[in-house]
């Protein structure tokens, strides 16, 4: 049996690709030739490709949709899961939401965004602890999320809220807002009174930041790892500048990230930092 070898990329190709993508979606892959071309090969087989060259003449030439689709699916992970860093959303249970219930009392509106939230774990992990903290008066409130991610095909998955909820998942919760999926057994659909708080957007990390309300807490966990640091500096100021004035404002990051020292935010607890 033949054993197909991966598709080579020219060092020019590679450096082409390298700044395309550093330019359009802030992903540095200038480290990763090896990965792009065994990720991408069997891909581009299937397209009817033998080499690398005309497939990405054809990516420059025309900035096709399914073939960026591709490259961003192959290239990047959209690994996640319910309750991930679980510190994390028992501060914003504990410290953050009582601050915000008392700063919105009057106009009863918190703004939260997750981005970069691929398969929607997260937002709908915001979802129920928001739920859960309002109770009987969360009718009362709008708490929508707004869920990015620049991924259709982790979009897509989102908003199917179609899932295989971890073992650690408290049973009260499966109970309350999980239904047991049609189809499989094994799967729980998100409840509508949690789905329909998450509002859903493809969108680009590199692009302008014009959303209509500022925010109170942005979530960017495990999306910062793959730009480099101008990069990943820029996008830090253009949350600092979309999030509400004032301590009361949260930035989460993944405990595998760091800001360093910047002049914009104060670290409060591990990987949770707060506006200055």
């Amino acid at each position: 049996m033949d054993i197909l070898h991966d598709i080579s990329i020219s060092d020019r190709d590679f450096h082409r690709l390298v700044d395309f993508i550093q330019k359009n979606y802030g992903i540095d892959l200038s480290k990763k030739k090896t990965l792009i071309t065994s990720r991408l090969s069997h891909s581009l087989r299937q397209r009817g490709y033998t080499e690398m060259a005309p497939f990405l003449e054809h990516l420059f030439s025309t900035k096709d949709p399914d073939d960026l689709e591709l490259i961003l699916n192959k290239l990047t992970t959209n690994y996640t899961y319910f309750l991930r860093e679980t510190d994390h959303f028992t501060y914003f249970q504990n410290k953050i939401l009582p601050e915000l219930a008392e700063k919105h009392k009057r106009d009863k509106v918190l703004s939260i965004w997750s981005a970069g939230c691929s398969s929607g774990e997260e937002p709908y992990t915001l979802s129920i602890y928001l739920k859960e903290f309002f109770g009987s008066q969360a009718s009362q409130w709008d708490t929508r999320i707004l869920a990015t991610d620049i991924s259709q095909q982790a979009m897509a998955k989102a908003k199917t809220a179609i899932y295989q909820p971890p073992a650690d998942m408290p049973n009260e919760w499966l109970r309350r807002y999980f239904v047991h999926s049609k189809s499989n057994a094994m799967e729980y659909a998100v409840a509508p009174v949690i789905r329909n708080n998450v509002i859903f957007r493809t969108f680009n990390l590199m692009d302008p930041i014009q959303f209509r309300m500022e925010f109170d807490v942005i979530f960017c966990r495990n999306v910062m790892i793959y730009f480099d640091q101008p990069t990943r500096d820029a996008l830090v100021r253009r949350f600092w500048e979309a999030m509400r004035p004032g301590p009361t404002s949260y930035f989460f990051i993944s405990h595998s990230e760091s800001l360093g020292q910047t002049p914009l935010f104060r670290l409060v607890a591990p990987s949770i930092y707060q506006k200055k």
